[in-house]
This record gives structure tokens, sequence and C-alpha cells, in this order.
């Protein structure tokens, strides 16, 4: 079952940290690195993808440069800053304490995860 398009908008910005993080670097990359770690659940798709990368440039979580790849097409490459680092840390803390949260309204046992950070 893939998940409502409004609930990936709402945890976009620490999913593309994470992903990131473990190695995706240009935007159709980082696409498919969401696809294949929520197993075909989550879809990034470009007209909500960019316009969070540039937000999370802006905010100096992300550097970018621009790479030619190996087609010869221009690619915009990012990559983690080290304050980015630190938010990525802080949004895995409150995302566990986000989702606890709803799990008690909705009724739903919290499974705690493990903490490989």
């Amino acid at each position: 079952m893939k998940a409502n398009a409004d609930l990936l908008r709402g945890a976009l910005e620490p999913v593309i940290l994470e992903v990131i993080a473990d190695g995706a670097t240009y935007g159709y990359e980082i696409a498919k690195a969401i696809e294949k770690a929520s197993e075909g659940r989550l879809l990034a798709q470009e007209g909500t993808l960019y316009p969070a990368l540039h937000r999370l440039q802006k905010q100096g979580l992300l550097d970018a440069e621009w790479a030619v790849s190996p087609e010869g097409r221009q690619r915009k490459h990012y990559q983690l800053t080290p304050l980015g680092r630190k938010q990525r840390q802080a949004l895995r803390k409150e995302w566990t304490e986000f989702t606890r949260a709803v799990n008690l309204i909705l009724g739903i046992e919290h499974v705690q995860p493990q903490l490989a950070w």
C-alpha cells in the first residue's frame, strides 16, 4: 500500500537527510533511494522533492555542487553539512517522540526503534 502523499510531505525533509547521509547524492538517486528504503511505499515526486532540497540547502543543512554525469549531463549533487548532520540527529529524536504521541492517540502500540545513531 502506497502512503498518502500528504504524510510524505510532512516527513520529507528528515527522509531526505537520511538517504543523503546513506549516500544518495542527486535528485533522481534520492527519489529512488526513498522508494527502495520504503520498499516502494513512499514515492518522492519532483514537485515536492526539489523544493525540499532547495529549502534544506537554504537552511544550511545541505551543500550542493554541479557535476557532469557519466552520460554527460549536469547534475546537482547534495551532501550534508555539519549542521545538516546535527539536524538529522535532532529530527530522528523528534520523529520518534512525534510518532509515539500519534500512536498513543490512535491506540497503536509504539515500537521502540533500535537506535544505531
